[in-house]
């Protein structure tokens, strides 16, 4: 995927999350959509990526062009990546947004980690 496409793909994304507690972040080497602090989903050169929850993990993965999110080789339980193909249509987006909204939406908000300053070393 282009940076153009990239960009595209999360305006488009941006335009159809509605709440008001939504933060975008850069993570995972792309643009991730928070809502109350819980990934929704991430946008890369590689795809899409949503937060769809381990009880709808096997329903996802039924669709076309999509796979399970195993950056590392480590599996992600309830992480799904969608290829560009799977989302290019804006219904077929949508419903990945929608999807993964259902799952997040219903999670407690998820407090922002406090950044604990770093060790500084004394002077020489």
């Amino acid at each position: 995927m282009s940076d153009l496409m990239e960009t595209v793909l999360i305006e488009r994304i941006r335009g159809l999350i509605p709440e008001k507690n939504v933060e975008q972040k850069r993570m995972f080497g792309g643009t991730c959509f928070m809502v109350n602090g819980n990934m929704l989903t991430c946008v890369s050169k590689r795809g899409l990526m949503a937060r769809v929850g381990k009880e709808q993990e096997a329903e996802a993965l039924a669709r076309p062009h999509a796979s399970p999110c195993e950056p590392a080789g480590r599996p992600m339980p309830g992480f799904i990546r969608v290829e560009h193909e799977g989302i290019q249509s804006d219904d077929d987006l949508k419903s990945w947004v929608d999807l993964a909204r259902n799952y997040v939406c219903a999670l407690p908000p998820n407090a922002a980690k406090k950044k604990t300053p770093s060790a500084r070393k004394p002077g020489r």
